[in-house]
C-alpha cells in the first residue's frame, strides 16, 4: 500500500477508534448506572418482602390464636350440649366469636349426635373462614411476589455489570488498535470490538431500564 492509501486507511481506521471509543464509553457508562439502579431497586423490594412477611406473621399469629379460642369455647360448649345442659350451652354459645358461631349453627344443623354423615367439628364446616387467616395468606402471596421481584432485579443488575464488562472489552481494543502498527492488525481488533460492541449492544436492547428517581 503507498504512503497516501495508507494514510487514508489509517485515518479511516482513527475514526471509526475515536467513534467507537466514544460510543463504548457511553454505554459502559450507561450500564453502569442501570446496574446500580437494579441494586437500589432490589433493595426496596427486598424491604418489601420483609415488611409483608413480618404482616403475615402477625396476622397468623392472630389467625392462631383465635382458632385456639375457638377450639376452647366449642369444647365446653359441645361437652354441655352433649349433656343436655342447656343453660350452660347457651352461656357459652353466646361467647362464641362472630366469626366462629355461623359454622356453629351451620353444624349444628347436620344433626351431628344423631347423623352420622356430619362433619366431626364445626371447624370442617365451610362457613368456618378466619379474616385474619385469609390475610395471612394474601400477605404471604404478596411477598412472594415481592422475593421474586427481588430475585429479577438482583439478575437484571449482573446483567448490566457483564454488559458494562464488555463494554470496557470494546474499549481495549478500540483504544489498543490505535497502538498498533500495521493496518490489518489495526483492523481485526476494530472488528473484534465492534462486533463485541454490537452483540452486546443488541443484548441490551431487550433489557429493562429504570430510571425512576
Amino acid at each position: 500500500m503507498s504512503s497516501p492509501e495508507r494514510s487514508r486507511a489509517e485515518a479511516r481506521l482513527d475514526l471509526v477508534a475515536t467513534v467507537l471509543l466514544a460510543l463504548a464509553t457511553v454505554a459502559s457508562a450507561w450500564s453502569g448506572y442501570q446496574a446500580s439502579r437494579w441494586n437500589g431497586e432490589q433493595a426496596k423490594a427486598a424491604g418489601r418482602t420483609n415488611g409483608t412477611r413480618i404482616l403475615a406473621a402477625r396476622a397468623q399469629s392472630l389467625a392462631q390464636t383465635q382458632e385456639q379460642v375457638d377450639v376452647a369455647t366449642f369444647s365446653s360448649w359441645a361437652d354441655a350440649y352433649a349433656r343436655k345442659e342447656t343453660l350452660l350451652a347457651d352461656f357459652y354459645f353466646k361467647r362464641f366469636r362472630a366469626e366462629f358461631k355461623p359454622a356453629v349453627v351451620a353444624w349444628i344443623a347436620t344433626k351431628p349426635l344423631t347423623n352420622p354423615d356430619a362433619p366431626l367439628t364445626p371447624f370442617a364446616m365451610p362457613q368456618y373462614r378466619l379474616k385474619a387467616q385469609a390475610e395471612a395468606d394474601a400477605l404471604d402471596a404478596e411477598s412472594a411476589k415481592t422475593a421474586a421481584s427481588a430475585l429479577a432485579y438482583v439478575q437484571r443488575s449482573t446483567n448490566y455489570v457483564l454488559a458494562a464488562v464488555l463494554f470496557a472489552t470494546t474499549l481495549f481494543f478500540a483504544g489498543i488498535s490505535t497502538k498498533l502498527p500495521t493496518v490489518g492488525l489495526r483492523r481485526m481488533l476494530l472488528a473484534l470490538g465492534v462486533i463485541v460492541f454490537l452483540a452486546t449492544a443488541a443484548w441490551l436492547a431487550s433489557s429493562p431500564v429504570s430510571i425512576s428517581v
